[in-house]
């Protein structure tokens, strides 16, 4: 995704820049402390989201976003936390509170990365399969490294103490990432919660009895408060 980074402090601009550079899938197009400059730029057409901080002094960021004809994906990033439930007016991907972690970063751009594939390939034509999935891959934190995952890679997914396992035929990535994060990650069309440890991808269940699924012979439980909306879930497949 082509990106700029908006912010009138010079640290906070560099570290945006710093975090878009570590980051695979995203092109740093342009960095400007001044947001007049930045609509120029923006108004040509090339950029796919903006990084955008609130509070500068000549033109808010909010105030920017309303000066736009036709507004890119914006993720704002401020030092105030209470301006968090007006951003999403905007239709805001997410909201950063600074100082930002990588980590919350990168959980950010996947946001902006999954709405991105599901306006380029689920959106204006019915898919192609009941249970196709989109291709656009999201990057999840193994260690050190930033790993490229495909959604119809994977196969299901386990909670393992503070960590998500992603599991693929080839291979199984552990991240620090919690239930919630995983599920945001994950389209519901095509992922579905069946316990508190599990998510399992739909287009991959092989077989299912009254308690458990199986996945590439791998033996998933059904977990109780789950049952009855994934058996719903189910009839329909």
């Amino acid at each position: 995704m082509k990106c700029v980074a908006i912010d009138d402090e010079p640290f906070a601009l560099e570290l945006m820049e710093d975090y878009i550079r570590r980051t695979p899938f995203l092109e740093h197009l342009q960095s400007f402390s001044n947001p007049f400059k930045a609509l120029d730029f923006i108004n040509k057409g090339q950029v796919e989201l903006i990084f955008l901080d609130i509070n500068m002094p000549e033109l808010s960021g909010m105030q920017l976003v309303k000066s736009l004809n036709n507004p890119p994906m914006v993720i704002f990033t401020t030092a105030y936390p209470e301006f968090a439930v007006e951003s999403y007016e905007f239709d805001a991907v997410d909201y950063l509170v600074k100082p930002v972690k990588y980590e919350r970063f990168l959980k950010a751009v996947n946001k902006a990365s999954a709405r991105k594939g599901q306006k380029e390939y689920g959106t204006a034509e019915p898919l192609p399969e009941k249970l196709s999935m989109t291709q656009e891959p999201f990057f999840i934190k193994s260690g050190h490294q930033q790993v490229r995952l495909y959604p119809d890679e994977i196969l299901f997914v386990e909670a393992a103490g503070n960590y998500m396992c992603f599991h693929t035929r080839e291979k199984k990535i552990m991240s620090l990432l919690s239930m919630k994060d995983a599920l945001e990650m994950l389209h519901p069309d095509h992922f579905i919660r069946v316990h508190k440890s599990w998510i399992v991808a739909r287009k991959h269940i092989e077989a299912v009895d009254r308690h458990e699924i199986t996945i590439a012979g791998q033996k998933i439980p059904i977990g109780v408060t789950y049952r009855e909306h994934f058996f719903t879930i189910f009839r329909k497949l």
